[in-house]
């Protein structure tokens, strides 16, 4: 399985011509009926060999904890990320290996985190700070040497979490308000999340990878806070919420399809699918509701995948173009 990093690296090592790597992209998106932007790819899995590697990294490290953290937590810990460290530097800088470098990536930020743990307690004023400050520092440590894309989510997800924990000790009130922080926390991801997307509009190199996870993180941030604040999960199922949360629903379907990121749709799916049963509930539909709202959202997705790239190209078209310059181009098909 190769990459379109891959095709790249084989661009700049003289192996093929640009425009043949062009025309190849080119004619592969036409016989799918879809540009590569529009397929929002990024590398995960390379191959069961990845899954092997995973499931053999897990036993090492885990085990090794486990016999340590009878004899000291802390050294348990340090020895944790270090291996971390250790497997990375083989299975990710020298064979590349996506799923491993993810679950290594984790493992090293985790066992930081929970040495942390270990010295400082979260229950102290300053162990969460120091938790999610070291963590983000880890996370930095490990994008300077390996650059896994997910890097930067992890440790902006940190950042967050140090801005949070903040907030939590100097205000201690702040939990009336967490909401509204957490929200903006998660509309500041997603500016820069669309930092690294715009740097990547064609959707072929690493940027796009990293926007990904950003978009991934930013997504449950900023639609968490809006749905809950309806108290439509603690039994308010007033006709006004209900119809809110499908209004929202449309609005990030349509900024999904403008900047042709899909997990904005599939975060805010479950309290959508609640939202239209409690409204078909509401109309008598007693006993089916949950499946009935499955079905009519399932046929939906069906049909907006279907014709995803269509419909986004007349989306894309009725934006400014200014805006259009930072989104993937699309075009009828």
């Amino acid at each position: 399985m190769y990459s379109d990093e891959d095709l790249d690296t084989a661009v700049k090592q003289g192996i093929f011509s640009a425009t043949d790597v062009k025309t190849f992209r080119q004619r592969n998106a036409e016989n799918k009926a879809s540009s590569i932007a529009d397929e929002e790819n990024f590398k995960l899995i390379g191959g069961f060999n990845d899954i092997f590697i995973v499931i053999a990294c897990g036993l090492l490290l885990f085990s090794s904890f486990s016999v340590l953290e009878s004899i000291n937590a802390s050294i348990a810990y340090v020895v944790f990320a270090i291996l971390s460290w250790g497997l990375a530097e083989f299975f990710v800088l020298k064979r590349k290996m996506a799923l491993p470098a993810i679950m290594l990536l984790i493992a090293f930020v985790g066992g930081v985190a929970g040495l942390s743990h270990s010295v400082l307690p979260m229950t102290s004023d300053f162990g969460p700070m120091m938790a999610a400050s070291l963590s983000a520092i880890a996370a930095f440590m490990h994008w300077q040497r390996f650059s896994v894309p997910i890097t930067v989510a992890v440790a902006v997800a940190a950042f967050v979490g140090l801005i949070v924990s903040l907030l939590s000790a100097v205000i201690p009130e702040i939990e009336n308000v967490l909401s509204p922080v957490i929200f903006i926390c998660g509309l500041l991801v997603f500016a820069f999340a669309m930092v690294w997307d715009a740097a990547d509009t064609l959707r072929v190199n690493y940027r796009s990878d990293v926007a990904f996870w950003l978009h991934l993180l930013a997504a449950p941030l900023i639609i968490h806070p809006i749905f809950t604040g309806l108290d439509i999960l603690k039994g308010d199922e007033s006709l006004t919420n209900m119809i809110l949360v499908v209004a929202l629903y449309l609005l990030l379907t349509f900024v999904s399809m403008c900047i042709d990121r899909r997990v904005l749709m599939v975060s805010s799916l479950m309290y959508v699918i609640y939202a239209l049963s409690g409204l078909i509930d509401r109309y008598g539909v007693v006993g089916s509701s949950f499946a009935l709202t499955g079905v009519l959202m399932g046929v939906m997705l069906l049909l907006l995948s279907a014709y995803w790239h269509s419909v986004r190209a007349i989306l894309v078209g009725l934006l400014p173009n200014v805006v259009q310059n930072y989104v993937p181009k699309s075009k009828l098909i």
